[in-house]
């Protein structure tokens, strides 16, 4: 068996105040058996079963393709693109189980930034939920997606949408947002975030950190954002009204953090 471990630290910002706190859990990956590969596959769609297949700018990432999908041997489809912005298995399941406990009521997800179906699936998985829409623009995404939640047996528990995000909960969705949680992992403007330290919000690519904020917390207040490990701190408290907390929790694999996510709303400490 593989092993990987996840630690996670709350970080609530206040105004000139904040507290640390922080838990450890082991989770285990166990791979899968290998399947025979479905056929048909669109142009620009992909199955890699060796490195040799795999394009120099994503070998990193196929090689770490079972901590990205567990039963990527049972015919897991990717985009070249979509490899470096799916969220890796354990994170995006670890994410879904942070989000269940947002208010009772809420009881629709919508997944604004859908990619290969990881987060999407996740939320599925975990059965918190009585309606999730997953939004994706690329219609071959959008296809590897709904392959993907076959995959994991979830494809009918999920609505597709294709289109944009923002037009989708302005017009189609949006007698969904009394009783929805919005869920962003927007694009960060490629693999060029990591050679920043601090990565500057306000220049995120294409959407910023003031435009995605903006857009769904008008939908609702409980609103969740996946952002780079090294967002800028002092620009996330910015948006912590007086008196408020608001929190923010990294996700770990291998002892390092591989992202983080900002909680807008009423979701309780875990």
């Amino acid at each position: 068996m593989g092993h990987f471990a996840r630690l996670y630290i709350h970080l609530y910002l206040e105004k000139n105040c904040s507290e640390l706190f922080g838990s450890r859990e082991l989770l285990i990956r166990c791979k899968c058996k290998s399947m025979a590969m479905a056929e048909g596959l669109l142009e620009g769609v992909h199955h890699y079963d060796t490195a040799e297949e795999v394009p120099f700018e994503i070998s990193k990432y196929w090689h770490q393709r079972y901590e990205i999908f567990s039963k990527y041997d049972d015919g897991i489809w990717m985009t070249d693109d979509a490899w470096f912005g799916v969220t890796p298995e354990p994170v995006a399941r670890q994410i879904a189980e942070d989000l269940s406990t947002a208010p009772k009521s809420k009881t629709v997800l919508i997944d604004c930034f859908a990619g290969a179906g990881g987060n999407a699936i996740a939320f599925a998985l975990s059965g918190r939920w009585n309606q999730i829409f997953a939004i994706e623009k690329d219609p071959k995404v959008l296809a590897c997606a709904k392959h993907n939640a076959e995959v994991y047996g979830v494809a009918k528990k999920i609505w597709w949408i294709e289109g944009d995000a923002f037009e989708a909960l302005r017009k189609r969705l949006k007698g969904q947002a009394k009783n929805a949680v919005i869920f962003g992992s927007p694009p960060w403007g490629g693999p060029i975030y990591t050679d920043f330290e601090v990565f500057d919000l306000k220049a995120m690519q294409p959407y910023s950190m003031q435009q995605l904020h903006d857009a769904f917390t008008a939908v609702s207040k409980d609103t969740v954002l996946y952002l780079p490990r090294t967002s800028d701190l002092q620009q996330v408290a910015k948006y912590v009204k007086k008196g408020d907390k608001l929190k923010v929790t990294h996700y770990c694999m291998h002892g390092a953090s591989k992202a983080l996510c900002v909680f807008f709303g009423d979701f309780e400490a875990t």
